[in-house]
């Protein structure tokens, strides 16, 4: 397609007004192949190319934008640029050794300038020095991009706010913490933030709570950020929203609706994460175990492991409950003395709340290997966490763990006490699973003080929790049909869709086919590639070819400035005698060369992607999944409704509940 730059660009800038990113960052790839993007456009493709879930092309365009800046002189937009780079890299990559780099570029062209590019850079720097241990510091930085953000860029002050907020609460201010989470909330949803800050500050905010197990609050939150993310989210933001999502599902016992959101976080998230894709990935890992499903949470949590991320305590759970204790008390032990190096923006590494729950499961795994001394030291540690940060779950958390030491060193009564105070607390938090485990202790505890009819009784009640949970609480509790026929026919350019006595047109679109070949036939599986042939009008699947390189040309130059920058940071952390600091990089550095290795084979040689199936695999779930987004704007219930039934992947289904059926027209 052809065009002047006025028509492409121009274009590109109506399809960002009207919301369309794929249209603008098609219009703007268009303009940039036939050379008639000029350095001022540059900023906007970048940010475009983020909300088309574009990474690469975003920090590539970024990159370009400091070259050419400072190309021309212009330092200060050098600076912006460079430290988009390392926000993005922090943000969606946490390979921290190349945002150090980046940083240092724009500190030098920065100097005491007190800009928005200023305000930018001491967030990223806040996060960077966060995700390296160094809480101090990262505090002193958060201050100064408030400082500087509330007179020149409110966006880098908000995040710079909750950024605070969390440090604050990491040193055991929860109160001021918790108010300036609560400000940081108010100007979010005030309106007055772009999409990309909105939602950085909701998932900051939320992870802030979740970290404290402040679990009422982040609920309300998860709700808002859910609520905003239906229509205005770009990039990653809608991916993390749905983790936030699928860890509150898990804790109020909903499994089966927990784990679609998780499924459906790992496909939304896994264009932009590298190493970080292992949170979606262990909360699913973590939402199978609470099911029961031992096979399919170790699979979950080995490729988050793969990945670099921390897989215990749920990890070592699988390992215990399959009667593997010495794996699990030894995994748990080093994995509390030697904390990982790998950083994480939602589960900043090595804190007391980072702790938290490892002790807990710890406490459990060193009292059935009979070690009582280090059992009863980690209960005391977790005990002293609870105190410092009060939190009702953290204090159930404890009491558990109490109990159970009490139980195992002879102490029934005091074990009865503690197990009930927990069981109390989790179901003030409203927890099934964690009330339902520690019932189960009280349970041991009343039978091993002689009250045998109660722990009777406690038991059948937790059994019966957890055999819901295990058997899918949305199964126990059937949906309500809303409607015994529905509507989903294509007329024209328009689909007229009709559920729960609503009508909805929304524009024609990909998705929006495969969406009416699902519904056509309720429980049937289809392949990947007859939804991708029936909507080309070939009826069945043709030979399709591989899927091409695992990595292009372009990501493979990518991940190689990725390797530079990290050499020189060790070299860096090597003059200055910072162990650490080499140590960090140099996982960092291994993560990468196994990325490449598994994309470039003996003789550099590319390896392809798996099959053709993998492509449409990926093609048919990113369109199911903006179809239901569009349709969840203009029909909520409907939205909701497949979101919990259609069921993607390589073989696709729409999967209603039996015993609610939906009989569609079309």
């Amino acid at each position: 397609m052809g065009g002047t730059s006025d028509d492409l660009v121009g274009g590109a800038h109506a399809a960002i007004a009207g919301g369309d990113w794929s249209r603008a960052f098609e219009l703007f790839s268009q303009a940039d192949a036939a050379g008639l993007l000029q350095l001022a456009d540059l900023s906007a493709f970048a940010e475009v190319a983020y909300a088309a879930g574009e990474l690469d092309m975003t920090i590539r365009t970024w990159e370009r934008a400091h070259a050419g800046f400072l190309e021309v002189g212009d330092g200060s937009m050098a600076a912006g640029a460079a430290v988009r780079v390392a926000m993005h890299l922090l943000f969606d990559s946490a390979l921290m050794a190349p945002v150090r780099g980046w940083l240092a570029r724009a500190e030098r062209l920065l100097g005491d300038d007190h800009s928005p590019a200023y305000a930018w850079y001491a967030v990223v720097r806040s996060y960077e020095r966060v995700l390296s241990g160094d809480l101090e510091p990262a505090r002193e930085w958060a201050r100064r991009a408030v400082e500087v953000g509330v007179r020149c860029d409110p966006a880098a002050a908000a995040v710079g706010g909750v950024a605070e907020a969390r440090l604050r609460i990491l040193d055991g201010e929860v109160e001021a913490g918790l108010e300036m989470l609560d400000e940081a909330g108010a100007t979010v949803m005030s309106g007055i933030l772009d999409p990309l800050t909105t939602g950085i500050v909701y998932c900051e905010l939320v992870c802030a709570l979740q970290g404290l197990a402040q679990y009422d609050r982040a609920e309300q939150w998860t709700e808002a950020m859910e609520r905003w993310s239906r229509t205005d989210a770009i990039g990653s933001i809608r991916g993390r929203c749905r983790v936030h999502r699928a860890e509150i599902l898990r804790l109020r016992g909903r499994c089966d609706e927990a784990e679609a959101e998780a499924l459906a976080a790992c496909e939304e998230l896994r264009p932009y994460l590298r190493r970080e894709l292992g949170w979606p990935l262990s909360e699913l890992g973590h939402i199978r175990l609470n099911r029961g499903d031992l096979d399919g949470a170790e699979a979950a949590l080995l490729d988050a492991q793969h990945l670099g991320w921390q897989a215990h305590p749920q990890l070592a759970l699988v390992w215990r409950r399959r009667g593997d204790a010495a794996s699990a008390v030894s995994a748990l032990r080093d994995t509390l003395e030697q904390p990982s190096l790998v950083p994480s923006k939602e589960q900043p590494p090595n804190t007391p709340l980072w702790r938290a729950p490892l002790l807990a499961v710890h406490v459990d795994a060193e009292v059935e290997a009979g070690d009582l001394d280090r059992a009863r030291s980690s209960a005391e540690e977790l005990a002293a966490i609870a105190d410092r940060y009060g939190s009702v779950a953290l204090r159930a958390r404890a009491r558990g763990a109490t109990g159970r030491v009490q139980l195992a060193g002879g102490d029934a009564a005091g074990a009865v006490r503690a197990l009930a105070d927990a069981l109390r607390l989790w179901n003030e938090v409203g927890a099934p699973h964690e009330a339902a485990t520690a019932q189960l202790g009280l349970a041991d505890a009343l039978a091993a003080d002689g009250n045998h009819d109660r722990a009777a009784r406690e038991r059948s009640a937790a059994e019966a929790t957890l055999d819901g949970i295990t058997g899918g609480l949305a199964g126990s509790q059937p949906a309500r049909s809303l409607t015994e026929t529905a509507t989903f026919q294509r007329e024209g350019d328009v689909w007229l869709i009709e559920f729960a006595g609503r009508v909805a047109r929304i524009r024609d679109g990909r998705g929006l086919h495969h969406l009416s070949r699902l519904l056509s036939d309720p429980a049937r599986e289809f392949h990947v590639l007859d939804l991708v042939a029936t909507d080309s009008g070939r009826g069945v699947a043709g030979p399709l070819g591989d899927a091409g390189p695992m990595l292009d040309e372009q990501a493979k130059a990518a991940y190689r400035r990725r390797l530079e920058e990290i050499d020189a940071d060790i070299d860096d952390a090597r003059a200055a005698r910072d162990a650490v600091r080499e140590a960090q990089a140099d996982e960092e550095r291994s993560f990468l060369l196994s990325e490449l290795s598994r994309a470039v084979g003996l003789g550099g040689r590319d390896r392809r992607a798996g099959s053709a199936s993998e492509r449409a695999r990926v093609a048919v779930t990113r369109a199911v999944r903006q179809a239901i987004a569009r349709i969840a704007e203009h029909h909520a219930p409907l939205g909701e409704h497949l979101q919990h039934a259609i069921r993607t992947g390589t073989y696709c289904a729409y999967e209603p509940d039996p015993r609610a059926p939906v009989t569609w027209r079309s």
